[in-house]
């Protein structure tokens, strides 16, 4: 997410009075940056689960990936931290060599789950993996969390750019104003995939060991002072 503070912060001292047109420079302009970072915890889960099968009659295929989903997200009820939903379903055909006839079906159908919950929805994929497959696992702060991180890192660049200013005013026997600030936010961190060919027999099931880690909540500024003495 990027957004730009309004041009013109005078956060000198000098009061912004409405619809008053900035003034023009008088003095040296000193363009600099300043950068602060946090750390921000992956505390929300998002997983893919899928069932996947091949056969010749398309009907009977589609009855088959159907129980399969229809019984994962019941499964997936018992766990009311977890959030379940059916995502994305494919269904297409597998021709012969002639390329011409059609000699079975393929059908792909995923749900996708969401969780705060770390533990609930490591052991919910532990359970659904005895008969549906995992195609990704990622890990992220949740949006308030971000909100945080980014709102204290705001805070830690905005005083490092005044502090950056006042090192070089100071060094060049003046005072500043701040003419211009840009600010930029952006988020560093880490998403687990995970990628299985079929899916584990139900007795070697268990739940899956996820760690989310931590993110970087990162925000950068830009912008323009004027030396005054």
């Amino acid at each position: 997410m990027r957004y730009a503070l309004a041009t013109c912060l005078l956060l000198a001292g000098t009061p912004l009075l409405a619809q008053t047109a900035p003034t023009a420079a008088s003095g040296t302009l000193i363009e600099l940056a300043a950068e602060a970072a946090r750390p921000t915890a992956n505390d929300l889960f998002r997983a893919t689960a899928f069932a996947e099968a091949s056969q010749a009659n398309s009907a009977a295929l589609a009855r088959q990936i159907n129980q399969q989903i229809a019984a994962a997200l019941a499964t997936a009820k018992d766990y009311p931290t977890v959030k379940a939903r059916t995502g994305s379903t494919s269904t297409y055909p597998m021709y012969g060599k002639s390329e011409r006839n059609i000699e079975s079906w393929r059908m792909r159908s995923e749900i996708q789950l969401e969780s705060r919950d770390a533990a609930a929805i490591a052991e919910l994929l532990g359970k659904l993996q005895g008969n549906l497959g995992v195609s990704q696992i990622s890990a992220a702060p949740a949006p308030e969390t971000a909100q945080k991180a980014e709102a204290d890192a705001t805070l830690g660049a905005i005083q490092a750019f005044r502090e950056r200013a006042g090192l070089i005013a100071g060094a060049l026997g003046k005072k500043y104003r701040i003419r211009e600030m840009n600010v930029g936010s952006s988020s560093r961190g880490p998403v687990y995939p995970l990628m299985r060919a079929k899916s584990m027999l139900a007795a070697e099931a268990a739940a899956m060991p996820l760690e989310g880690g931590e993110s970087q909540a990162v925000v950068s500024i830009s912008g323009k002072i004027e030396l005054i003495d």
